[in-house]
């Protein structure tokens, strides 16, 4: 007897109907948080979280709204042009400020939670600039991970609209697509440059420019919505890549090195794309990964 197997079509105009409800959707849900708030800064990172909570809180919530982007070797620079090329297009009053984390020797010595030392500088100087509700991009998503930062925004009272809207991170690209921010709305998490240092090994200005200028140099090998990570650890350089479809990780391997050569560094080697394997739990450096970024 014959097998006989039945075909699913796919509407393309039901999909794009039922992906721009939901968007409108989200979209509803925001602006009634944004609209409960009254004045607000917004931490912007260049992100697609930060960046997408910004343009809808400017262009539509109705209430004072200020963008606050802090500068340092720990923020890729393509980012901070990002940002400045939405400010000056859409009219945010934006602030570029250096949070001072460099001056913090907890933060430069790389704890695992690092990034509590970091958000802390940061709210703080953004509370010298702004009477007003302190908000973060932080999605429902990143209540799941290990996010220390957390801690400092519960401290500081800093809200997070995304996460009363009950919004995630696909979500946020739903919603940047329905606004038209196609240039942001695939962008592959990016956070700070010193996520990629190996707990412990302390946080050096030089070495963030190192691994900016490697991820910027591999990316220009691989697709636009790749995960890029030029990990910093005890044994030297390693590379990740994921989000790349038939990646050829050898000839990856052959430019990073090349790379590493030409700075001075010890490349030891290329790897799949992990999540938050720069991180380590325990404070005698073993090699558990403790965290996501």
């Amino acid at each position: 007897m014959p097998i006989t197997r039945s075909v699913v079509t796919v509407d393309p105009q039901a999909a794009l109907g039922r992906a721009s409800a939901s968007a409108a959707e989200h979209n509803r849900r925001l602006l009634g948080v944004l609209k409960a708030y009254g004045e607000l800064a917004i931490a912007v990172s260049g992100g697609i979280d930060s960046m997408t909570l910004a343009f809808v809180a400017h262009r539509s919530s109705g209430q004072p709204v200020s963008m606050v982007h802090a500068v340092s070797p720990a923020v890729p620079a393509e980012a901070t042009a990002r940002i400045r090329r939405y400010a000056a297009r859409e009219g945010w009053r934006l602030s570029t400020v250096d949070a001072g984390e460099f001056a913090d020797a907890s933060y430069r010595a790389n704890p695992v939670n690092r990034c509590y030392f970091c958000k802390s500088n940061l709210y703080d100087r953004i509370r010298e600039l702004s009477p007003g509700l302190i908000a973060s991009g932080t999605n429902l998503d990143d209540l799941g991970d290990f996010r220390p930062g957390l801690k400092a925004a519960e401290e500081r009272r800093v809200v997070h609209p995304f996460v009363e809207a009950r919004i995630g991170k696909a979500g946020i690209r739903e919603l940047a697509r329905w606004h038209g921010l196609t240039d942001i709305a695939e962008l592959p998490a990016q956070p700070c440059l010193a996520s990629r240092v190996e707990t412990g090994i302390r946080i050096e200005a030089d070495d963030l420019a190192f691994i900016d200028a490697a991820e910027r140099h591999i990316r220009g090998h691989v697709s636009a919505n790749a995960n890029v990570r030029c990990r910093l650890t005890r044994h030297g350089v390693v590379l990740e890549v994921g989000g790349q479809d038939n990646c050829d990780l050898d000839h990856l391997a052959g430019l990073a090195r090349i790379f590493c050569q030409d700075a001075g560094r010890v490349f030891a080697g290329v790897r799949p794309y992990r999540q938050g394997s720069a991180f380590l739990r325990s404070v005698d450096q073993s090699h558990d990964v403790a965290a996501r970024n």
